[in-house]
């Protein structure tokens, strides 16, 4: 990077798999005492991986600093970013700056699935799938009973009978409303274009009907018991269990009370006797 090429910006896609080490290059001249920056920009995310010609703490371990760029030992899906070399001389009379791309391919893992044993015909039902190791991030396909299920069911004779939306970025599929031909195995399958596609194990889902006669079996029960319940009462009624009940509870209690003791002097008569 010459002192002329300096006051421009240029990016350069790198690329560099997980474990292994990636060089991030920039030349220079025309400066008589360099003073060499690199920063690290990841969304709204800034940090200095270089600070006056020597690596920061939080790099220092796998990242080393030489006058023709930085190299990492090792990289990891989180070293993806923008990564920006500043060059000035000590008096700030001479700049320049170059911005490189570096993106961390890492092969997909094994997706994790969330699909229902059953599923209520007429209803709506939610299948997901995620990943989270893939860089770039993965996406996701469904198959059924072992075919590739299409964006577009009614594009697919096979396919046809069936309701339903696909999400490859998030992974959904969602079947509204399900039908008894969706019963089947599904599978998903994580890919981004890096190392092997990895697929999940297979989850049956039945799709089966509304079971109406199990439905109005329950409500019988409970109208059967609540009949024994109003019959005991009634019969109980008839008994005259419940007026034997107000008779215990209307009887009264009758307490003697003895009068308080007297003098002779304060003796007066309490009470009369007629023979």
């Amino acid at each position: 990077m010459g002192t002329e090429a300096t006051r421009g910006t240029s990016q350069l896609p790198l690329l560099a798999s997980v474990i292994l080490s990636a060089k991030l290059s920039c030349s220079y001249s025309g400066f008589s005492s360099p003073r060499v920056e690199w920063k690290f920009a990841q969304g709204d995310i800034t940090s200095l991986v270089c600070y006056n010609n020597k690596i920061t703490a939080s790099y220092e371990d796998r990242v080393t600093f030489s006058h023709s760029g930085i190299t990492f030992h090792s990289v990891t899906r989180k070293d993806t970013g923008m990564y920006t070399c500043m060059v000035s001389d000590e008096g700030g009379n001479t700049y320049g700056e170059v911005t490189v791309k570096l993106i961390v391919l890492v092969p997909p893992s094994k997706p994790t699935v969330n699909i229902p044993s059953s599923a209520t015909i007429g209803n709506r039902a939610v299948l997901t799938c995620s990943e989270k190791d893939g860089s770039p991030p993965s996406e996701f396909y469904w198959f059924k009973d072992g075919v590739l299920m299409p964006t577009e069911p009614k594009s697919s004779r096979a396919f046809s009978n069936s309701s339903y939306s696909l999400d490859h970025k998030t992974g959904e599929l969602v079947f509204d409303p399900v039908s008894a031909f969706d019963t089947g195995e599904y599978i998903c399958q994580a890919q981004n274009g890096y190392g092997t596609p990895m697929r999940s194990e297979a989850v049956r889902m039945e799709a089966a009907e509304l079971n109406v006669g199990g439905i109005v079996a329950a409500v019988l029960v409970t109208l059967i018991l609540l009949g024994f319940l109003i019959l005991g009462i009634w019969f109980a009624y008839r008994r005259g269990y419940f007026d034997r009940a107000k008779k215990g509870t209307s009887s009264k209690k009758v307490i003697y009370s003895q009068p308080a003791a007297r003098s002779e002097g304060e003796f007066r008569q309490t009470s009369s006797f007629l023979v």
